[in-house]
């Protein structure tokens, strides 16, 4: 997924490949919650009720005029309950060690609407003394009152209007402050929030080429196959399985098979009327597979018949002969400075006797020069006359020999690592090829997953479909006769390993 090709359904895909971070992301926000709970005083309420009466009427008229009385001296007594005379008066009868002022904005006094009725609210921090308080606001509130309406009567009568004690507080059993529940929500709405930003952070930035679509949109370069990963290894750690041995994971060496020959097949239609005869194959850095391609992708092309030769142009590091198994010694620089002929050092594989071989030979200490010579050119013409001409060579980015034989070939494959290589390098190597004239044939998408969700998003490697059959040994030519159900024709080569760094002999 790509910045600009993000869609919704992409965010299922997001979920599978960060689970792990969104559990974290979860699981911290969860337990900073839980932490902050610890650190917080929890807050108890408790609520009590004072009925304002009146005297007392002998007839309806006087009853009314004084519940009338009532609710309007409910109204005054509301704000009468929030004075410091109230919280002192509460503060001494409870011996609480605190001020008035503090006290007060623990205290909630409402006047109930068209009633006499005064409820007061008490926050404290116990159940017990949240009770406790508001029970004894009510009271002291009526002392007040007493007090209040006393100064206008006569005295020893008593007060025509008087605060009773309507209803006591009951022992709260939760505390309203922290809410458990609502906090700890809060505490995995922060967390998935976090990892939502991240994931997105990492989508935006995140410029690594992961599927074939992000290329052909960024590019409009064909994508002639995408090859699975397959980390199977013979004993000796050769790239190419060697003759007479059978994959250790027989779908990946299938699924690998089936790529390579949708990779010869594509190529066949690259250019109908002039097909290319020599052809470069090279990737952005080091380590992205190229020489494991250019191996098993010369297997299967001799594998339908036609006459192949690989040749090693990555003059600095090569590694070609290793990877086929074959003992290096003289080659390409050999041929160049003409102290070989070049049917001496092409060497043929064995399982393959129309597959031929061309080390690298020495190391030369000018590598640029001798692959940008005419003498190059000429050796390349002269194979070509027989043979499909596959070429390894160093990374673009690198070094310039591969843009040099990129020029001098008909065309040039670039190996993308899936998931490793990013559009910026291949907008460099692209750009490289141009400067140069060099054709780009293609690019091939190389290491792709090949089990898990990810592997759906790349066609059936993730797939049994083909491999639940028993699938027959190679012999010893890399022809594998048809099984008995029909579903393997034609040739098969012995299982490869594209997804092996290309110098892991050398290690």
């Amino acid at each position: 997924m790509q910045p600009g090709s993000f869609q919704l359904r992409d965010y299922g895909v997001l979920v599978k490949r960060h689970w792990i971070a969104l559990l974290c992301a979860l699981a911290l926000g969860i337990l900073g919650s839980i932490g902050w709970l610890q650190l917080q005083r929890p807050v108890y309420t408790a609520e009590s009720s004072g009925y304002v009466a009146v005297g007392s009427g002998e007839d309806l008229a006087s009853l009314q005029s004084a519940e009338s009385i009532a609710r309007s001296k409910a109204a005054g007594y509301e704000v009468v309950a929030a004075t410091r005379p109230v919280a002192e008066q509460v503060i001494d009868a409870l011996a609480l060690e605190t001020t008035p002022d503090k006290l007060v904005s623990r205290i909630s006094v409402d006047a109930v609407e068209d009633t006499p009725v005064l409820r007061v609210t008490a926050e404290a921090g116990t159940p017990s003394q949240a009770r406790e308080l508001a029970d004894a606001w009510v009271l002291a509130l009526a002392e007040q009152a007493r007090k209040i309406e006393g100064q206008g009567s006569s005295e020893g009568k008593e007060s025509l209007v008087r605060i009773d004690l309507l209803s006591e507080a009951s022992t709260p059993t939760a505390p309203v402050f922290p809410n458990v529940n609502l906090t700890v929500a809060i505490g995995g709405l922060t967390g998935l929030l976090a990892w939502l930003c991240y994931v997105l952070t990492q989508v935006h930035f995140d410029r690594r080429i992961r599927t074939a679509g992000t290329i052909e949109e960024n590019f409009s370069i064909p994508v002639l196959a995408t090859i699975p990963l397959d980390r199977t290894l013979d004993a000796g750690g050769r790239l190419v399985a060697q003759p007479g041995r059978a994959s250790t994971d027989r779908r990946n060496g299938h699924a690998v098979g089936e790529a390579l020959r949708e990779l010869r097949t594509n190529l066949s239609f690259v250019d109908v009327d002039n097909p290319p005869r020599i052809m470069v194959i090279t990737s952005s850095l080091p380590d992205e597979g190229k020489t494991t391609v250019t191996a098993n992708l010369a297997s299967i092309i001799a594998a339908s018949g036609q006459q192949v030769t690989v040749v090693d142009g990555d003059l600095r590091r090569p590694s070609l002969t290793e990877a086929f198994g074959l003992v290096p010694g003289a080659g390409v620089t050999d041929v160049l400075t003409g102290r070989a002929e070049l049917d001496d050092v092409l060497q043929p594989w064995g399982p393959q006797p129309n597959l031929m071989v061309l080390g690298a030979g020495r190391v030369p200490p000018n590598p640029s020069e001798l692959v940008g010579s005419a003498a190059m050119t000429h050796m390349l013409r002269e194979l070509a006359a027989k043979s499909v001409v596959l070429i390894d060579t160093s990374p673009m980015l690198s070094v310039t020999d591969a843009a040099i034989l990129a020029s001098i070939a008909d065309g040039a494959l670039v190996v993308v690592s899936a998931g490793r290589s990013r559009i910026e390098e291949l907008e460099r190597t692209r750009q490289s090829l141009s400067l140069v004239g060099a054709r780009v044939l293609g690019v091939i998408l190389n290491r792709a997953p090949n089990h898990g969700f990810e592997a759906k998003r790349y066609g059936y490697y993730g797939q049994n479909y083909y491999v639940d059959a028993p699938i027959p040994a190679a012999d010893i030519s890399g022809a594998v006769p048809e099984s008995a159900e029909g579903k393997h024709s034609g040739f098969q080569t012995v299982p490869l390993s594209p997804g092996v760094p290309e110098h892991s002999a050398k290690q």
